[in-house]
């Protein structure tokens, strides 16, 4: 009978859906709209860029969203967000051809034998690898491809698929959130800001370094529960769907020629990769084209028929449709908040609160207004055009340093990408991963707390010796 009652308590306490999740923010979104008086900035141009002029704001005429219009933002959305899914639908065929070769498949498994009885040593080198190449050249969306290797990877050591995802994202996000060298988060605002690109990197290389051992002890704290216990994993069940992917480590298959070509060709795509985004400014649209010619490769390399090619990719797309449509639902929230004018309010009104708050606290306030702004601007470069002009005179009047001021807007923006909804990186990656937000968000959720406790007191410590220059 107690049996019955605990099993009763869980379902009445169950997450629901991520789709329904989604849609209640939006509906949210769209009531506010009839509540929050309406208003905008105007934008000029400065640089190229479209920057808020801090002293236009006026109201507006309210354009609440109606039932029909709320409707009609969803395909908005999903408009706006087309780049993006498509690059996952794209990314999951082109890989699955790869994957169907099994030369990554015996190529980890072998690896995995190499390093067993050392596999922890893996995660943090891992992280490291993409927590430099976050801090270097603000790797974001091109992080979601290597997705599926580091959870190849983390299945083969006996971990799940978080671990795999936590070793790429994570490590990408502590890079591209410390800012050292981060031109989209960083560059953007400092130059808003008028501040020498890249300047006062010294504090934001202790945040780097701080962050990243705080996020190998957690998440290689996370694998030892796993390996030791598989049945506590977040995804225990999804793991046993995907059990066909795991490798098992005692019945290694040796490499072939084939697969040996199948591994050259595609670590020299990755080196094109990396090479054409650090040196040409390389984005979505170079990927898409790089990975179509990665897949088709492999897979004549693999020895595929044409027609085995395309069912191949056609099976990958299938398989991430779930995760690529999140995005599209993720983008709507926008769609609504935009068109019912009321984006620019909150900003000016978030900016307002913290005006009048001591110094030190409000360093903190303006990170975490940041943070609550990303939810509505998850774009580096586009939160930066929207509120550093206004963070910056603000940060004149309190009596903090604007190098304080970028720095709470890089926090701000960079570690909540792990957490909010409305990230089409973190929603990619987990549609990728075939995760579930709602079991994401469990994983998460302590290590956001202390990511943004760390912030806060690094925000502290740079009021305190205000941080320059300037």
């Amino acid at each position: 009978m107690e049996r019955k009652n605990n099993e009763r308590k869980k379902k009445k306490f169950k997450v629901p859906h991520t789709y329904v999740i989604l849609s209640l923010v939006i509906l949210i979104a769209a009531v506010c709209t009839y509540f929050i008086p309406a208003g905008q900035y105007d934008r000029v141009e400065v640089n190229g860029r479209s920057v808020i002029d801090a002293s236009s704001y006026h109201t507006v005429d309210a354009n609440p969203v109606g039932f029909f219009d709320l409707f009609k933002a969803i395909p908005q959305g999903f408009q706006d967000g087309a780049q993006v899914i498509f690059f996952i639908f794209i990314v999951a065929g082109c890989f699955n051809i790869v994957m169907a070769t099994g030369a990554i498949e015996r190529g980890i498994g072998k690896l995995a034998y190499a390093t067993r009885g050392k596999e922890k040593l893996l995660i943090p080198i891992v992280l490291t690898i993409f927590a430099l190449m976050g801090a270097t050249f603000g790797i974001n969306e091109e992080g979601i491809i290597f997705v599926p290797v580091g959870i190849a990877l983390a299945r083969a050591l006996g971990y799940d698929s978080i671990v795999g995802m936590s070793m790429v994202t994570l490590g990408a996000a502590i890079g591209f959130s410390s800012g050292i060298m981060n031109p989209f988060t960083v560059g953007v605002a400092q130059g808003i800001a008028e501040l020498p690109l890249f300047s006062g990197f010294g504090l934001r290389i202790a945040v780097w370094v701080v962050m990243l051992i705080i996020t190998a002890i957690y998440v290689m704290r996370y694998a030892k529960k796993v390996k030791d216990n598989p049945r506590i994993s977040y995804v225990a069940d999804l793991e046993k769907e995907e059990s066909e992917i795991k490798i098992d480590l005692e019945k290694l298959e040796d490499l072939t020629k084939r697969d040996w070509l199948v591994l050259a060709e595609v670590i020299v795509c990755f080196g094109i990769l990396i090479w054409g985004v650090f040196k040409y400014g390389w984005y979505l649209t170079e990927i898409f084209a790089l990975f179509v010619i990665m897949g088709i490769a492999a897979g004549i390399l693999g020895g595929f028929g044409p027609s085995k090619i395309a069912t191949e990719f056609v099976n990958g797309a299938r398989s991430i449709v779930f995760g690529a449509l999140v995005v599209g639902l993720a983008r709507t929230i926008l769609v609504v908040m935009t068109d019912g004018m009321i984006i620019d309010s909150v900003i000016r009104s978030l900016s307002a609160a913290i005006s009048h708050l001591p110094k030190s606290i409000a360093a903190v306030g303006m990170m975490l207004v940041q943070a609550f702004i990303n939810f509505f601007i998850p774009s580096g470069s586009g939160q930066a055009a929207a509120t550093m002009p206004l963070m910056t005179p603000l940060a004149d009047v309190l009596g903090l340093t604007r190098q304080t001021a970028v720095m709470a807007f890089h926090f701000g923006d960079g570690f909540t990408n792990s957490i909010i909804p409305t990230s089409s990186v973190l929603m990619g990656s987990l549609s990728v991963a075939k995760i579930p937000y709602e079991r994401w968000l469990k994983y998460i959720a302590p290590l956001m707390g202390i990511w943004i406790g760390t912030c806060a007191i690094f925000m502290v410590i740079a009021a305190l010796i205000n941080y320059g220059p300037y």
